[in-house]
C-alpha cells in the first residue's frame, strides 16, 4: 500500500493515512488502500482493538480529494459516494473497536471519518467541519447522517449550512468528541485507551458495540431484546467462564483467549 500505514503491536493495530504533502485528503487510492487495511486487520484474530489516524502533525483528513472529484459526472459521482459509504459503514459495523486519533485537520470527508469509528479522541489543535456547501455539493460520505445523530439536529444543521469549522474545544463541548489532549500526548493517549480495551474480553467487548449500534436503530423495547440476546451468547464462550472464574478467585491479571 502506497498511501496507508498499518502497524500491529500487541492486541492493537493503528492504520496511519500517509499523505501529509495532501494533508491526507482520501482520494481514491487511499479509500481503496484503507479497505485492503481493515479487511487485513480482520483477518488477523489477534487484533482486539484499531487505531486511525493521519500521518504528520498538521491533518487527520483533510477531506475528499476535491481535483479528483471536480469533472465526475453524476454516475461517477453516485459511485465514488456509495464507494466512500462502504468503507466507513465498515469501520462502524466492524468486529473491534475503532478508535480515531485527530491529529489536525478533521474536515469533510475527514470528519466523516472520525464520525463513522465508535471512539474520537481529538488534539487540541484539531479542527473539524463539514463545508461542503461551500463547494457546490452535499457532504457524501456520511456527515449528513452522522453529524446529527452525535451532536443534535440544530448543531448539524448550523455547522453544515454555514460550512463553519469549529476547533477541539467546541467540538468537545458539542459531545462530538471524547476527550481532548495535547498533540504530542495523543497517540499516547490513544494507545493507553486501546490497549485498556484490549485488556477485557474481546468478544464481550465486540457484542456489546454490536448491542449499541443495532439499538441505536430501534426503540427502547427492541433494544433490550438485542442486549438480552449479546448477553446470553456470551455465555457460550470459553471467556466468559474464565473471566468469572477469574472473578470468585480474585485473579487480576487475566489473559483471556477471545474463545
Amino acid at each position: 500500500m502506497e498511501t496507508i500505514l498499518l502497524n500491529t503491536e500487541g492486541h492493537v493495530a493503528t492504520i496511519t493515512i500517509n499523505r501529509p504533502k495532501a494533508l491526507n485528503a482520501l482520494s481514491t487510492q487511499v479509500l481503496t488502500e484503507l479497505n485492503e487495511a481493515l479487511d487485513e486487520v480482520n483477518a488477523n484474530k489477534d487484533v482486539y482493538c484499531v487505531i486511525i489516524t493521519g500521518a504528520g502533525d498538521k491533518s487527520f483528513v483533510a477531506g475528499a480529494d476535491i481535483a479528483e472529484m471536480k469533472d465526475k459526472s453524476v454516475e461517477e459521482a453516485a459511485a465514488y459516494g456509495k464507494f466512500g459509504n462502504e468503507v466507513f459503514r465498515k469501520i462502524e459495523t466492524f468486529r473491534c473497536p475503532v478508535i480515531a486519533a485527530i491529529n489536525g485537520f478533521a474536515l469533510g470527508g475527514g470528519c466523516e471519518l472520525a464520525m463513522s469509528c465508535d471512539i474520537r479522541l481529538a488534539a487540541d489543535t484539531a479542527v473539524f467541519g463539514q463545508p461542503e456547501v461551500g463547494l457546490g455539493i452535499t457532504p457524501g460520505f456520511g456527515g449528513t447522517q452522522r453529524l446529527a445523530r452525535l451532536v443534535g439536529a440544530g448543531i448539524a444543521k448550523e455547522m453544515i449550512f454555514g460550512a463553519r469549522n469549529i476547533k477541539a474545544d467546541r467540538a468537545y463541548a458539542i459531545n462530538l468528541v471524547n476527550a481532548v489532549y495535547p498533540l504530542e500526548e495523543l497517540m499516547g493517549a490513544a494507545m493507553k485507551m486501546a490497549n485498556g480495551i484490549a485488556k477485557n474480553a474481546p468478544i464481550a467487548v465486540a457484542y456489546s458495540k454490536q448491542a449499541i449500534n443495532k439499538g441505536l436503530q430501534t426503540d427502547i423495547d427492541g433494544g433490550i431484546e438485542i442486549e438480552v440476546e449479546e448477553f446470553s451468547n456470551c455465555f457460550a464462550t470459553e471467556d466468559q467462564t474464565y473471566g468469572m472464574t477469574c472473578f470468585l478467585e480474585k485473579v487480576k491479571d487475566k489473559a483471556f483467549s477471545n474463545k
